[in-house]
C-alpha cells in the first residue's frame, strides 16, 4: 500500500472505503489529493498544534510550485503533479491553505458568512478538485461545491463537543444559544435542539443542491461519491433523532454500514445502466 493510501485509510474510514470503488487510475489521484489536504489538516488539528510544521509544509509547496522543481516531499510532489495534470486553479489551493491557517489563528465564527468563508477553503474547493479529477463538466462545479459544503456542515454539528473542548465554534451562536458547553446545552435542551435543527436545514438545502449534480457524474464514478454522501445523510439522521448525542459520542457509520451501502449503490447503478441499454 502506498504512503498516500495509508494516510487516507488512517484519516477517513468512510472516504477511504468508498474510494476503493473508483477505477485504479482515479483512485491514485484521489489518494494524492487526500494525502495533501489531510497532512495540512493534521498539522493544525493536532494537540498541540504543529504550527511550524504547517508553515514549513506550505512554504515547501509554494516553493516547489513556483520553481517547477521536486520538493523532496512525496506528498507535495504527488499533489503538484496532480495539480498540473488536472489543471487545478491555484486560487483553490490558496483558499484551502488559508482555511487551514485560520485554524491556527481563529477560534470563533460569529456569522454564517464567516463560517461559509472557512467552508469554501476547507471543503468546497475539495469538491472542485474532485470534479477535475473525475473530468466533470464545468456546470457540475457548483454542485461539487455544495457537496463539500454540506458534508462540512455535518462535520461541524457532529464535532460540536470536541471542538468546544479546544475553544472552537465553527457554527455561529445567536442571541438565545449563547454557548455550546454541555452544561448550557443540557440546561437549555429545547433551545439546543432547535439550534441543531436550524443548522440541519442548511445541510439539507446544500445536500439537495449537491444531489442535483449527480446527473453529471459518470455511473462508474457515482457509487463512491453517492456512498460517501449517504453516510453523511445517515450521520445527520442520527443526530436529528437525538441532538444531545453529539455530547455522548462521535457519530460515525460502521464499516459494515459503509460496505452495505456501497454494495446497494453498486447494484442500483448496475440495474439503472442495464435498463438504459434495453
Amino acid at each position: 500500500m502506498s504512503s498516500n493510501a495509508k494516510i487516507f485509510r488512517k484519516g477517513s474510514k468512510t472516504y477511504f472505503t468508498a474510494s476503493l470503488f473508483f477505477p485504479p487510475e482515479v483512485r491514485r489521484d484521489v489518494f494524492s489529493l487526500y494525502a495533501f489536504v489531510r497532512t495540512a489538516d493534521d498539522f493544525v488539528d493536532s494537540v498541540p498544534q504543529r504550527k511550524e510544521e504547517f508553515y514549513k509544509f506550505k512554504k515547501l509547496y509554494l516553493k516547489s510550485l513556483k520553481s517547477c522543481k521536486k520538493s523532496g516531499n512525496e506528498i507535495i510532489d504527488n499533489f503538484i503533479d496532480l495539480f498540473y495534470r488536472k489543471k487545478f486553479k491555484s486560487e483553490w489551493v490558496s483558499a484551502f491553505l488559508e482555511s487551514m491557517e485560520l485554524d491556527l489563528t481563529k477560534k470563533k465564527y460569529k456569522s454564517i458568512d464567516e463560517t461559509l468563508h472557512y467552508i469554501y477553503g476547507s471543503a468546497e474547493v475539495i469538491g472542485l478538485f474532485m470534479a477535475r479529477i473525475l473530468d466533470l463538466p464545468k456546470k457540475a462545479d457548483k454542485h461539487a461545491q455544495m457537496l463539500g459544503r454540506a458534508m462540512q456542515m455535518i462535520n461541524f454539528i457532529r464535532d460540536i463537543a470536541e471542538d468546544n473542548t479546544f475553544g472552537r465554534a465553527y457554527l455561529p451562536l445567536d442571541s438565545k444559544m449563547k454557548s455550546l458547553d454541555y452544561s448550557f446545552a443540557s440546561s437549555n435542551k429545547d433551545m439546543f435542539v432547535k439550534y441543531i435543527h436550524r443548522n440541519s436545514l442548511l445541510y439539507k438545502k446544500w445536500q439537495k443542491s449537491a444531489e442535483e449534480g449527480y446527473k453529471y457524474i459518470p455511473k462508474r464514478y457515482l457509487v463512491p461519491i453517492k456512498t460517501a454522501a449517504d453516510m453523511y445523510l445517515w450521520t445527520a439522521s442520527q443526530i436529528e433523532k437525538n441532538p444531545m448525542i453529539v455530547y455522548e459520542k462521535k457519530v460515525k457509520p460502521s464499516r459494515f454500514r459503509i460496505l452495505k451501502t456501497l454494495i446497494a449503490n453498486e447494484v442500483k447503478c448496475f440495474r439503472t445502466s442495464t435498463k438504459e441499454k434495453l
